[in-house]
C-alpha cells in the first residue's frame, strides 16, 4: 500500500495530514527520506520513523467520543502546554477526526482509524455536525434566515445549513445550527459577518453520535451501535 495508507493505517494521522508530513520530509523509509511513491508490504519488515522516532505497528483501531473544554487546541503539538496532545492516552495513539477551535467545546471524535478520518473530513462529503450557540444579542428572525441561505465572507460562501433558535424567551440569543462543512471557525465567521459575536460554542452531535450527558474533560468508547452507524454513514 502506500505510505500515507499506510501511516493512516498505523494510526499516525489521517491519509491528508499523512501526506503533509511526508511534503514536509518529515518522514523516512528504511532510513531513506521517504517519498509520496514509496510503497509498503505488511508482509514485509520495514522501518518507518516520523520525526526520527519509529511508528507502532498496525494497531486494532479505536474509536471514543471526547467532551473537549475551552482552551485545548486540537493540533497536536508536543511544545504547546495547551494542545490535545497531552490530553490523549499514550496508547492506544488517538487523534482527532475533525477539529473544534481552541474557544470551542462539546464532541470531539478520536480515533487510529485514518480511512473513516479521511472519510468524516472529506469536504466532498456531507456530514451532518450540530451545535449549540449562543451570540451576543437577542436573534432577530432575518439573522436566523440569512445563516439558513448561507453567509458570505471574504471568498468563502457557505452551504445553506438548518438552524432554529432555542425556547424558552430566555434563550433567545441561543440557536441550533447543523452544518455540513468544516470550515475554518465556521459559525464565529457567519455570525461576525452578520452583525453578532458568538460568546459561547458547543458541538453536540456528530452524524448519530451524541455528546448527551459526558462530562467535560472525559471520553468514552463508541457503542457498537454507534461505530456501526458512523461506518454506514461514510459508506
Amino acid at each position: 500500500m502506500r505510505l500515507s495508507h499506510y501511516l493512516a493505517v498505523c494510526g499516525v494521522a489521517s491519509r491528508r495530514q499523512a501526506a503533509r508530513l511526508i511534503d514536509s520530509g518529515r518522514v523516512s523509509i528504511n532510513h531513506q527520506l521517504a517519498q509520496h511513491s514509496d510503497r509498503v508490504k505488511l508482509s514485509e519488515a520495514v522501518t518507518v520513523l516520523v520525526d526520527g522516532q519509529p511508528i507502532l505497528p498496525v494497531q486494532p483501531k479505536q474509536y471514543f467520543i471526547y467532551h473537549k473544554p475551552v482552551g485545548i487546541d486540537c493540533r497536536l503539538l508536543a511544545d504547546d502546554p495547551h494542545s490535545l496532545l497531552h490530553v490523549l492516552p499514550e496508547s492506544p495513539r488517538l487523534y482527532p477526526a475533525g477539529r473544534l477551535d481552541k474557544d470551542s467545546r462539546g464532541l470531539l471524535l478520536l480515533t487510529n482509524d485514518g480511512q473513516l478520518t479521511q472519510a468524516l473530513m472529506h469536504p466532498d462529503f456531507y456530514h451532518p455536525k450540530t451545535y449549540v450557540v449562543q451570540v451576543n444579542k437577542p436573534i432577530k428572525p432575518e439573522f436566523l434566515l440569512m445563516m439558513a441561505q448561507g453567509v458570505q465572507y471574504g471568498d468563502v460562501h457557505t452551504r445553506p445549513c438548518d438552524i432554529r433558535a432555542l425556547s424558552p424567551a430566555a434563550d433567545e440569543d441561543r440557536f441550533n445550527i447543523v452544518l455540513t462543512q468544516g470550515l475554518n471557525r465556521q459559525i464565529r465567521r457567519m455570525c461576525q459577518a452578520l452583525g453578532y459575536k458568538v460568546v459561547d460554542l458547543i458541538r453536540t452531535q456528530l452524524l448519530d453520535v451524541c455528546l448527551d450527558d459526558l462530562a467535560e474533560k472525559t471520553m468514552r468508547p463508541l457503542t457498537a451501535a454507534e461505530l456501526l452507524s458512523l461506518q454506514r454513514s461514510v459508506n
